[in-house]
């Protein structure tokens, strides 16, 4: 079993920054990826980015996030990071990480929230106009 729980959401006004974490505990993978969504009121749950590992890492986005966003991981500590830059109002939801062990080759898979049997409880963010 993992457990991720999500860490870092907040109040910050447009053009401010957030990093939020996510640390996992419990079995650790020695490939995967993790996987940062949200969700805003009244919307779906929308993917954010991607971060897999199988020896090398590789990255993937969201064209909305994409040059604002950071993913990143901490090994030592168990923990991904999302660097979220430059934050505009429509950024503002409940931001959730996920994570699997499965490999996928074509990282577009990671986009899909179904490819996640892991979940967070989720941290909101907010941001002012």
């Amino acid at each position: 079993q993992v457990t991720l729980v999500e860490s870092g959401g907040g109040l910050v006004q447009a053009g401010g920054s957030l990093r939020l974490s996510c640390a996992a505990s419990g079995r650790t993978f020695s490939s995967g990826a993790t996987g940062w969504f949200r969700q805003a009121p009244e919307k779906e749950r929308e993917f954010v980015a991607a971060i897999r590992w199988s020896g090398t890492t590789s990255t993937y986005y969201a064209d909305s996030v994409k040059g604002r966003f950071t993913i990143s991981p901490d090994n030592a500590k168990n923990t991904v990071y999302l660097q979220m830059n430059s934050l505009k109002p429509e950024d503002t939801a409940v931001y959730y990480c996920a994570a699997t062990p499965t490999y996928y080759s074509r990282v577009t898979y990671y986009t899909r929230s179904t490819s996640y049997p892991y979940w967070g409880q989720g941290t909101q963010v907010t941001v002012s106009s």
